[in-house]
C-alpha cells in the first residue's frame, strides 16, 4: 500500500500550519551534515499559490508521510512555468537558516574548554533569542568532547559554519534537523539532533539486483595525503599557529603528498589538532562512492538516515563492493500515486573513522 504524502506550508516564525498544498510532484533529500533540499510542484493557478502568503524566506515547507513530518525546511525560491501551468517550490533544510545567522554580539564570543553539546546549544539558543526559528536543543546532552572557541565581534562568525566545523573535527558528530508536531495538525517545530560517528547502524544488507540497484560507483583519491598541515590565524608576529598529522599507513606506499588547510579564525594549536586529524582521516584511503536505488515497496525511507552504516554488495568487473558504507545522502521522489523511489549515496566507512580520542 502506498504512503499518503502531503506538503504543508508553515509560518517560519510561529510554526503554524498555513495551508496544505495541492502538490503534483514531491522530491526531498537529506544530506549528511548539510541542509538537504526539497522540490515541490503545485498548479500555478491554485488558490494556495497566493502572492503575499506563499513567499520565499518567509514560508516553511514540511513534507508529511502518513501524517507524520519527515522533512522540513525553508522556501527560498519559486519558479513559475506559465506554459506548463506549474509553480515549482524549492526549499532547503533548516540548517540553511543558520548560514545567515552570526555571532554578532559586540563583546565577541569566548568559551574555553567547553563540551561540544554546550557549544551547539549556546549558538542555536543565541539565534533563537533574537528572531530565530525556534530550533529545539533539548535533545543535546554532554559528550565529553571538550573544545575551545573564541571569536571577536569583528570576525562575525557564521553559526552554520561554526556547527559544520565542530562536526568535522576529530571526535566530531553527525547532525540533522527533524520537524515534529508541537500541536498535531496545527503547529510544527524543528529540533537539532546529533550523534557520534558509528553510533547507529541500519540493519539491512543491500545487494545489487536483490533488494537494490547499484546505479554507479565513483572512486576518488584526490584527497589522499601522507601528511596534513592545518594553519590558523596570524599571531601578530608574522607566524601562524599550526598543527600537523601524518597518515603513517600511506608513507612509502604512495608518493609524499601534503594536504594544507587554513583556518584564519583559529588562534590556538589545541583547536587545530582535531581539524588536522579530521582532514587526515578523509585522506587516508580512496573514497568509494556508490549510488543506488532501493527496490520499491521493500523499505520505509525513515529506515535510512544519513550517517547510518550498513553493508553494500555488488560484484561486476572493476566494481567489487562487499564492505560497510556510510549514507551521505537519502533522496526520495514521490509520484502522484504515492509510490516512493528511494535513492542513497554512500561513502566507505573508513573515511569517517577518525581518532575519537582527540
Amino acid at each position: 500500500m502506498s504512503a499518503l504524502y502531503e506538503v504543508l506550508q508553515t509560518n517560519m516564525v510561529t510554526g503554524e500550519v498555513v495551508a496544505t498544498l495541492p502538490v503534483t510532484a514531491i522530491g526531498y533529500t537529506d544530506s549528511l551534515n548539510a541542509a538537504g533540499s526539497a522540490t515541490v510542484t503545485i498548479p500555478l493557478d491554485a488558490p494556495e499559490a497566493a502572492r503575499g502568503v506563499l513567499e520565499p524566506a518567509v514560508s516553511g515547507l514540511v513534507v508529511t508521510r502518513d501524517a507524520e513530518p519527515v522533512w522540513g525546511g525553508i522556501l527560498w525560491t519559486l519558479n513559475a512555468d506559465l506554459g506548463g501551468g506549474t509553480l515549482t517550490l524549492n526549499a532547503s533544510g533548516y540548517h540553511s537558516y543558520y548560514s545567515g545567522r552570526y555571532l554578532d554580539n559586540f563583546r565577541g564570543y569566548n568559551r574555553p574548554a567547553t563540551d561540544q553539546a554546550l557549544l551547539l546549544t549556546d549558538w542555536i539558543e543565541y539565534a533563537n533569542e533574537s528572531g530565530g526559528i525556534g530550533t529545539d536543543t533539548s535533545f543535546l546532552s554532554p559528550t565529553g568532547r571538550i573544545r575551545t572557541r573564541k571569536w571577536s565581534y569583528w570576525e562575525f562568525k557564521n553559526i552554520g559554519q561554526a556547527i559544520e566545523e565542530l562536526a568535522d573535527d576529530a571526535g566530531g558528530f553527525y547532525f540533522r534537523y527533524a520537524p515534529y508536531w508541537i500541536e498535531k495538525g496545527k503547529r510544527l517545530g524543528n529540533r537539532f539532533l546529533k550523534r557520534g560517528r558509528g553510533e547507529s547502524l541500519f540493519p539491512y544488507q543491500l545487494e545489487h539486483r536483490k533488494n537494490c540497484n547499484v546505479t554507479a560507483v565513483s572512486y576518488d583519491g584526490s584527497s589522499m595525503a601522507t601528511h596534513v598541515v592545518a594553519f590558523g590565524a596570524d599571531t601578530g608576529t608574522g607566524a601562524k599557529a599550526a598543527a600537523g598529522k601524518t597518515n603513517n599507513a600511506l608513507v612509502g606506499v604512495m608518493p609524499k603528498r601534503t594536504e594544507v588547510a587554513t583556518y584564519s579564525d583559529v588562534k590556538d594549536v589545541a583547536t587545530l589538532g582535531p581539524k588536522a586529524a579530521g582532514i587526515a582521516a578523509v585522506g587516508n584511503a580512496p573514497i568509494a562512492i556508490p549510488t543506488l536505488t532501493l527496490y520499491p515497496g521493500l523499505f520505509n525511507p525513515a529506515d535510512f538516515v544519513p550517517g547510518d552504516t550498513g553493508t553494500v554488495i555488488a560484484d561486476y568487473g572493476y566494481v567489487a563492493l562487499f564492505d560497510e558504507y556510510v549514507i551521505t545522502e537519502r533522496k526520495v521522489d514521490v509520484d502522484t500515486n504515492g509510490t516512493e523511489l528511494i535513492g542513497l549515496s554512500l561513502a566507505n566507512k573508513e573515511v569517517f573513522e577518525i581518532d575519537d580520542s582527540v
